[in-house]
């Protein structure tokens, strides 16, 4: 497959992060943002928006993989880790979801914690004040959150937390810029 399509698979993905978060939220009168997490839309016996919830970050994690195996790579070399590490725990809170408990605990809070780790990485490594902005808010919303200054749910921090993938969007647009103008 050409690289210019592994990087669309950077913009896909989280696309589909988003909507498939946004369809779950809609379609679930019984989401409150005071008293759910985002993953009880993915609990398959509890929530009929399930397959969409879960199948949207397993297919996010999916193509994220492939982006952060390939053409990432070579765009930030120790970012594409971290990003790799990131989309497969994505790939897992899809397949662990509420159902499992405690597992599915064992894979959310890494995968919250490497997406600021991966920030942080991308921000050192391409000099991108993007990824520190989307650091800051996200660092932000969580000590808000744990701290208990603002009263709200935890999706409120979550829902922030993807904010993050709005650099990894910019990412795949540059890279396929970039193939674009080689290949011309």
């Amino acid at each position: 497959m050409e690289e210019r399509a592994f990087a669309l698979f950077g913009v896909l993905g989280p696309v589909i992060v988003y909507f498939s978060i946004a369809a779950s939220i809609v379609l679930s009168p019984w989401f409150g943002w005071q008293s759910n997490a985002l993953s009880d839309l993915g609990h398959s016996i509890k929530s009929d928006v399930a397959p969409l919830f879960n199948f949207g970050l397993f297919l996010a994690g999916f193509l994220l993989t492939i982006y952060a195996s390939t053409v990432f790579k070579k765009h930030a070399k120790y970012s594409s880790v971290c990003l790799l590490v990131s989309a497969f725990l994505i790939q897992l809170l899809a397949t662990f979801n509420m159902v499992y408990g405690s597992l599915h605990y064992a894979v959310a809070v890494p995968h919250f914690v490497m997406l600021i780790v991966t920030s942080i990485i991308y921000t050192i490594e391409r000099k991108s004040t993007i990824a520190f902005t989307t650091f800051l808010i996200v660092f932000a919303s969580w000590t808000t959150y744990s701290l208990g200054v603002i009263d709200t749910g935890i999706a409120v921090p979550e829902t922030v937390s993807k904010i993050v993938i709005v650099w990894i969007m910019i990412s795949g647009i540059k890279i396929y810029i970039k193939k674009s103008i080689r290949t011309n």
